[in-house]
């Protein structure tokens, strides 16, 4: 008999991971596992960051999407990284006013390890993101990662999507049904809780009583099943990231022509900060803060200020959310996926790369000989850890502030409010940078290369005088420096800017010419 496997709600979470099961574990195949898929008509979806990490090609192209189809139907540009602004000083203040977070690694042709010689200062007064890497001068003039003639999800510069949240979780369920999901339009009336604390069902209006081998709960910030049926709490963290509020925008483009920018922008506010976001069409942005700092008046006042005349009399969206996360979110045969999880707040668009490591995770564990406890354990210490770690990184942007301007940012530097695992890593740093033995590729979703530019970003100080004599490269760093500025200059050259290769992926598909060898 096949396994089955009931996805409860839709939206982004529920239909990329009923996507991107349905091709792991091979619902079209006989032995195969069966997913359905149930969700509410009355619920809309939540989007809150229109962003992703580069994992999501990878996953895309599991599921089967093309990118043309994600600008086509989904309003999708390109994104390579964040830009973030403010952040260190207060607006008005001397010192740089920016920094940004790409999503390529530093380069060194020669293999070079090159941050030691930018701290020494080798690598002139520009900052690391600027002379690590050619991408973030690309992406300052707006240029796209790639040509038109690389293939789906292959560039020369890492990058991920912009894209408009309602319209890719429509894409995302046309392709999980193509691939055998069923999908049900149906609300769930009661959950069943067997005499072993697992779910021994599930209540809808039209389609009756629903079971399972497997559940996943993907209801949102509800948590129908994991928090209200099975009872798992959510561990809040307001404690560290203050940050529980949003307000959201959707704006046309002053011009139709206007450029495309290929990053998220993130400015930082009295008591919180600005996502600005350019799709094909339009932008979306939000003003994330502490309700515990300012209140909504004010938040929206500061969000019109920041839109201008493009925003008009454009309705805002409120959205409320409690950063933290379950500590359990698999217990006996229920898993939690997305906002029933956990979430933080849109800063470094880990929302949706979370879904993507829990679908994952759920497709090398899933418990086809009936073992959930053994899956559980894993999934459970695997998915904590990730949110500890994703915490600390999201604290990173604030605790090292130089902005004393406001409350919000004075508790945000305070000790108390720093988690003792990233006390013990700003220790590390002091006398040395971020290296691969700070990260474990197992549960840390940022690598040692982001955590290294938003701490330098910041103008974090790493001494390395005691050693400096033993850095014997110097003449390769500095020419390594060289050839990223030249890197810089022909992909500025070369590259068509982030509208020009949306416009074309319009009418065209992405790859080499037909009759050219791939």
């Amino acid at each position: 008999m096949r396994k089955r496997l009931l996805i409860v709600g839709g939206g982004t979470a529920g239909w990329l991971t009923a996507g991107y099961l349905a091709k792991r574990l091979s619902t079209d195949l006989p032995g195969g596992a069966a997913i359905t898929l149930v969700e509410s008509p009355e619920i809309g979806i939540l989007g809150v960051g229109e962003g992703t990490f580069p994992t999501i090609r990878r996953t895309l192209k599991t599921i089967g999407i093309s990118e043309v189809d994600l600008v086509r139907k989904c309003g999708a540009s390109f994104k390579q990284g964040a830009k973030f602004a403010h952040w260190r000083f207060t607006p008005g203040a001397p010192g740089p006013d920016h920094y940004t977070h790409p999503f390529q690694l530093a380069q060194a042709d020669n293999g070079l390890d090159l941050l030691p010689y930018w701290l020494l200062g080798h690598g002139g007064e520009a900052n690391w993101d600027e002379v690590c890497s050619p991408q973030k001068k690309a992406a300052d003039a707006h240029r796209a990662p790639k040509l038109p003639s690389h293939p789906d999800y292959v560039a020369p510069l890492n990058y991920a999507f912009h894209f408009d949240a309602v319209a890719l979780a429509g894409l995302l369920r046309d392709k999980a049904v193509e691939n055998g999901v069923t999908h049900l339009m149906d609300r769930v009336t009661q959950v069943h809780v067997g005499e072993d604390g697992a779910i021994a069902g599930v209540d809808t209006e039209a389609n009756g009583r629903l079971d399972a081998d497997l559940y996943i709960d993907c209801t949102g910030f509800r948590a129908e099943l994991i928090g209200k049926a099975l009872g798992q709490p959510y561990r809040s963290r307001r404690d560290v990231l203050f940050c529980d509020s949003a307000l959201a925008i959707q704006v046309p483009y002053r011009d139709e022509r206007e450029p495309i920018v290929s990053y998220t922008l993130a400015t930082a506010q009295e008591a919180g900060w600005m996502w600005d976001i350019g799709l094909d069409r339009r932008r979306g942005i939000g003003h994330v803060f502490s309700s515990a700092h300012t209140d909504d008046t004010r938040a929206e006042e500061l969000l019109r200020a920041y839109v201008g005349d493009v925003g008009g009399d454009q309705e805002v969206r409120k959205i409320r959310f409690e950063a933290g996360y379950r500590e359990t979110n698999w217990h006996k045969n229920c898993v939690a996926i997305g906002l029933s999880s956990g979430f933080f707040e849109p800063l470094e668009a880990t929302g949706i790369v979370f879904s993507e490591v829990a679908a994952g995770l759920v497709a090398n564990l899933f418990p086809w000989g009936g073992d959930h406890e053994t899956s559980a354990r894993q999934f459970n210490a695997n998915m904590l850890q990730r949110y500890e770690r994703a915490r600390d990184f999201i604290k990173l942007h604030y605790c090292i502030s130089e902005r004393r301007d406001s409350e919000f940012w004075r508790d945000n530097v305070a000790a108390s409010s720093i988690p003792d695992s990233l006390h013990d890593l700003l220790d590390r740093w002091r006398f040395r940078p971020p290296t691969e033995i700070d990260i474990d590729t197992n549960v840390d979703i940022f690598t040692e290369a982001s955590w290294q530019y938003v701490l330098y970003g910041m103008g974090w100080k790493t001494d390395l005088s005691a050693r400096a004599g033993a850095y014997r490269y110097v003449e390769d760093a500095r020419r390594a420096f060289a050839e990223v500025e030249r890197q810089a200059a022909f992909a500025i050259a070369n590259l068509p800017s982030n509208r020009q290769l949306i416009d074309y992926a319009r009418t065209r598909s992405f790859g080499p010419p037909q009759g050219v060898a791939r």
